[in-house]
C-alpha cells in the first residue's frame, strides 16, 4: 500500500457515504489524517475519522470551520468537495425551492467553503471538486442539477487561476453513473428508479455503473504530488458514456 498522504491532513465533505466515504477511506489507508464533514443530526458509524457536523449549504458553518482550523494552527493538504444534492424533475415541475436547494448546496456552498478554507490551505495543497457528466449531456429532468455541476466545472478553472499564486491546485472530476446511495434520493419512486437505472446503464459502453472506489482512485491521484502538472482540469469518469 502506498503512503502518499502520510503526515498529511485531508478534508472530505459528505464523507460518510458513497464516493465521499470511499475517498475518505482511501486517504486514510495511505496515511492521511482525515477530517470528514457530515450533515448535522445524521447517524455516524465510527470510521476513525475526525467528524465535523456541517451542512454543505451552511456558509456560517463553513466560516466557523475555517476559523477553527486557523486558530488551532492546522493546515489542509487536500480538500475533496464532494457533498451535494441531486433532485431531478421535469421542467414543468421545477420549483424555486428545488433551484435554491440545489444551487445553495452544490455551487454556492462549495464556493464559500473554499473561500473559508483558503487561509488554511498548505502550499502545494490540492482541491478536487465533484462534478458530473450531467453538465455535458442533455438528460431529461436533470436541468437544475446539471447546471449546478456546470458551475463547479467553471469554478475549477477560475479558482485555479486565483489560488495558483498560493501554490494551490484546483481540479474537478465528473463521474458518470456510480452505484451510491444518492440514487435513492433522486425523487423517483421504486418502480421509476428501477427503470431509470436500467435506461442509464444501457447508455454506458462498459455496460455497468462505476464504483465509488474507482472514482476515489482518481480523487487521490489529483490530490497527490504525482499530479502536480494537472491544474484547472476536468477528468471525466463515466465508462465512456459521454465519450463513445
Amino acid at each position: 500500500m502506498s503512503s502518499r498522504f502520510t503526515h498529511k491532513t485531508v478534508l472530505v465533505t459528505g464523507g460518510l457515504s458513497g464516493i465521499g466515504l470511499a475517498a475518505a477511506r482511501a486517504f486514510r489507508a495511505e496515511g492521511a489524517h482525515v477530517i470528514v464533514t457530515t450533515r448535522p443530526g445524521k447517524p455516524a458509524v465510527d470510521e476513525g475519522f475526525e467528524l465535523v457536523p456541517l451542512d454543505a449549504a451552511d456558509l456560517l458553518g463553513a466560516r466557523s470551520l475555517g476559523a477553527h482550523l486557523a486558530a488551532a494552527g492546522r493546515q489542509l493538504d487536500a480538500v475533496f468537495v464532494n457533498a451535494g444534492v441531486a433532485e431531478f424533475a421535469p421542467l414543468a415541475d421545477v420549483s424555486e425551492g428545488l433551484w435554491d436547494r440545489t444551487f445553495n448546496t452544490n455551487a454556492k456552498g462549495a464556493f464559500f467553503l473554499i473561500q473559508a478554507l483558503q487561509p488554511v490551505l498548505a502550499p502545494g495543497a490540492s482541491i478536487v471538486l465533484n462534478g458530473s457528466i450531467n453538465a455535458h449531456i442533455g438528460m431529461p429532468s436533470s436541468s437544475i442539477y446539471a447546471a449546478s455541476k456546470a458551475a463547479l466545472i467553471s469554478m475549477a478553472r477560475t479558482l485555479s487561476a486565483e489560488l495558483l499564486p498560493q501554490g494551490v491546485r484546483v481540479n474537478v472530476i465528473s463521474p458518470g453513473p456510480v452505484t451510491t446511495p444518492l440514487h435513492a434520493k433522486l425523487g423517483f419512486d421504486a418502480a421509476q428508479l428501477k427503470d431509470v437505472v436500467a435506461q442509464i446503464q444501457s447508455q454506458v459502453p462498459l455496460g455497468r455503473f462505476g464504483t465509488p472506489d474507482e472514482i476515489a482512485a482518481t480523487v487521490l491521484h489529483l490530490s497527490a504530488p504525482e499530479s502536480a502538472f494537472i491544474v484547472g482540469s476536468e477528468i471525466i469518469i463515466d465508462g465512456g458514456m459521454s465519450q463513445l
